[in-house]
């Protein structure tokens, strides 16, 4: 019942994790904005999230669910982890459309836009999140 639970949600905890790496990403960028020679740096959102949901299945489908532990040696404890909610993703540089000369890739008007952009679609993640799981709730009431 759990595991169901778990993998009907799995897909907005993914994205959710992600947005929140992006956010990170992009704020750097902009409290970088006035350092030279910083380059500005980007998540390929579709892309990691496709492979953060693909992994997270073959994962539950290998070991019953969460991360498993690689031994090294016969002496080592068995161990499991939790599931990891969105990984370690790609960083990708972004070309600049106007070089500057002090060798700073960061353009504020892109930055600020993709920044506000990732947080309204943080917000409709965890909205959309909300309902699933009051969805969920109103299900398992009883009449």
């Amino acid at each position: 019942m759990i595991d169901q639970l778990e993998s009907s949600l799995n897909y907005h905890h993914q994205a959710l994790g992600l947005r929140q790496a992006r956010h990170d990403v992009l704020a750097a960028n902009i409290a970088n904005a006035d350092t030279p020679n910083y380059k500005a740096r980007d998540i390929d959102f579709a892309s990691e999230l496709k492979k953060a949901v693909e992994g997270g299945q073959r994962e539950q489908s290998a070991n019953g669910g969460g991360l498993a532990l690689t031994r090294t040696s016969d002496r080592h404890l068995m161990g499991e982890g939790p599931a990891l909610s969105g990984g370690n993703p790609d960083l990708l540089y972004r070309t600049p459309s106007q070089p500057s000369l002090d060798g700073n890739t960061v353009e504020m008007d892109r930055e600020r836009s993709q920044f506000a952009d990732n947080a309204v679609r943080y917000q409709a993640g965890l909205t959309i999140m909300n309902s699933r799981i009051q969805g969920l709730k109103t299900a398992m009431q009883p009449e």
